[in-house]
């Protein structure tokens, strides 16, 4: 098991250098990665915020060890070249450390509504998987050309330099359980990081159910990440530990912790509080729930 936080870069971390600083104390609390969301606008208070592949350079510029990246990316809203610079150029700066975790995106309403951009989900998951085919073929450094849907690469090209990561940056796909297309999508890659749909946490049994049904589909014997969402009190550890034990007996290889106002009780689509940045640092600094 292994143990990261994600934070929306917002308010009071939306500026590179405090999120930074931020990873670095992260780092020092034993944490193994550190993940940002990507997002545009989330909510209508509109939130300051800070472009996570900008903040990500200043991220693994401040840490050593810890596994980086976003949780996720909605790769219908991107245009997959441009992407495939980003992350080439975050993952060769932080010496082969970034993951890029990917899904449809949420909350359409407000960060591709906003931009009149498409919010109709069989498109977005389109353009999704189709966003997927161009990354990979790109950062294979062979020469590629794309005939989709969604994108093309008419004339054929050769991208360099490539990622430190062989084969690749490992890909993580986000989505809702139950439902079955993300999860199908997610066994063709490198990993799945589930929320559950209607609200709340995924139950051990849920993972059991969740990875039964992945196995079903996975064509690969490349490692799979089991990557789970959930919130430890700090400041009780063997709680926290045996809490963590139960899904680690599911299958759960990642245990990633919420480091945002929401989880303290803070409603969505109010104003940041001062007093969530405290309770969010303090969290990091109690450090991941060990086994």
């Amino acid at each position: 098991m292994r143990f990261g936080i994600s934070i929306p870069a917002f308010a009071d971390f939306s500026d590179p250098r405090a999120l930074a600083e931020l990873a670095h104390e992260a780092e020092v609390a034993g944490w193994d990665g550190f993940f940002l969301w990507d997002a545009v606008f989330f909510d209508p208070t509109f939130h300051p915020m800070a472009d996570p592949w900008v903040s990500l350079a200043a991220v693994g510029l401040s840490t050593q060890r810890m596994q980086i990246g976003t949780m996720i990316t909605p790769i219908a809203r991107r245009r997959p070249w441009k992407l495939a610079r980003e992350t080439v150029s975050v993952d060769r700066l932080s010496s082969g450390r970034l993951i890029l975790g990917v899904g449809l995106g949420d909350p359409v309403q407000w960060d591709f509504g906003f931009f009149d951009e498409a919010t109709d989900p069989k498109t977005r998951a389109r353009r999704l998987d189709e966003g997927l085919d161009i990354l990979t073929g790109l950062w294979s450094g062979q020469p590629f050309s794309y005939q989709g849907e969604q994108y093309k690469v008419v004339k054929e090209v050769t991208f360099q330099p490539t990622p430190v990561q062989s084969p690749r940056i490992p890909i993580w796909v986000g989505g809702w359980w139950p439902n079955k297309p993300p999860m199908r999508r997610a066994a063709r890659w490198d990993g799945v990081c589930p929320l559950k749909r209607g609200g709340g946490t995924l139950t051990p049994d849920e993972w059991r159910e969740l990875l039964s049904y992945i196995r079903e589909h996975r064509t690969s014997t490349t490692p799979f990440d089991a990557v789970h969402s959930g919130a430890t009190p700090g400041d009780n550890k063997p709680e926290a530990a045996d809490l963590v034990q139960l899904y680690a007996n599911a299958g759960v290889t990642w245990w990633i912790e919420p480091i945002d106002p929401w989880r303290f009780g803070w409603s969505f689509e109010v104003a940041w509080a001062p007093e969530a940045t405290v309770l969010m640092r303090e969290r990091i600094r109690q450090g991941p729930p060990r086994l």
